[in-house]
């Protein structure tokens, strides 16, 4: 996995495929591994992007708290070393925080962005299930526990009990890829940092230029759905698609939808659709 230099650290990545650069930037606590199911099927049409942002995987990390900004300014400098002057910019949970801070601050750099089971921050968002909160901040039991009904309650209602094959596959990835702390703390306080009024996305994200995919599953408790429509409230040409089978963690459980709806929507032509 080749790495750059980038804003005082060091960005691990790798790419796959050729076409349309189309950069995968993945949620709290995840590596680009978070993509491995739906890269593969978007590389058939673009070059697909993968970092591992600041302070997870193989990258650098230092230090928090990190903001949504800093970690833009680590994305401009991967595409910048890979001479790459535009690109399809995605961003799921905390990535969408990420992703969001890019298309603001260098919006030339942006070509179309997809904001996946995200928010805007701030007072008006829709936030987490109460019964999601309650199984996520449960420090009780065993972590391999903690961790089985943390996936349970970020899938679609019956995926872990569908599928046990791919939850044994999870847990066995995470229990070799255990979280750092000082990373995760510094990756935390991005969305922290964006629940003040004023710290928001909220009232800026009309300044948007870039056609938009807002794109979620339709049970994720984690970013609930309805946050789809208050960000195409807000974002000028957007439009939303709702993947009804799917939880919060959708690259993972429905990777052929997600990666069919993406897919379709860089392919299109500029604005057509969008509303």
């Amino acid at each position: 996995m080749p790495v750059v230099n980038t804003n005082g650290i060091d960005l691990h990545y790798e790419t796959q495929g050729a076409g349309t650069p189309l950069v995968l930037l993945a949620g709290l606590g995840y590596p680009a591994w978070q993509w491995h199911k739906m890269a593969p099927l978007l590389a058939e049409h673009c070059q697909v992007i993968l970092p591992d942002n600041r302070g997870v995987g193989q990258s650098s990390k230092p230090a928090g708290p990190y903001t949504a900004e800093l970690l833009a300014a680590d994305t401009v400098g991967l595409l910048d070393a890979l001479g790459i002057d535009q690109a399809v910019v995605m961003g799921h949970s905390m990535g969408g925080f990420i992703a969001q801070a890019l298309a603001l601050a260098y919006p030339d750099r942006v070509s179309k962005l997809i904001l996946a089971a995200t928010n805007f921050g701030g007072p008006r968002h829709v936030p987490i299930t109460p019964a999601a909160m309650a199984v996520l901040t449960d420090a009780s039991g065993d972590p391999v526990t903690r961790f089985r009904n943390g996936l349970a309650v970020s899938t679609a209602p019956g995926f872990a009990a569908r599928e046990p094959e791919i939850i044994e596959q999870w847990l066995a990835w995470r229990l070799a890829n255990p979280i750092d702390p000082a990373g995760y703390q510094g990756q935390l306080a991005i969305g922290l940092g964006l629940l003040r009024e004023e710290a928001c996305f909220e009232h800026r994200l009309s300044a948007v230029a870039a056609p938009t995919l807002i794109l979620f599953g339709a049970h994720d408790a984690v970013a609930p759905p309805a946050n789809a429509d208050l960000l195409a409230q807000q974002i000028p040409h957007s439009r939303v698609q709702i993947l009804p089978d799917a939880g919060h963690f959708f690259p993972l459980e429905t990777p052929e939808e997600a990666a069919k709806a993406v897919s379709e929507f860089i392919l299109e032509s500029a604005g057509r659709g969008m509303s």
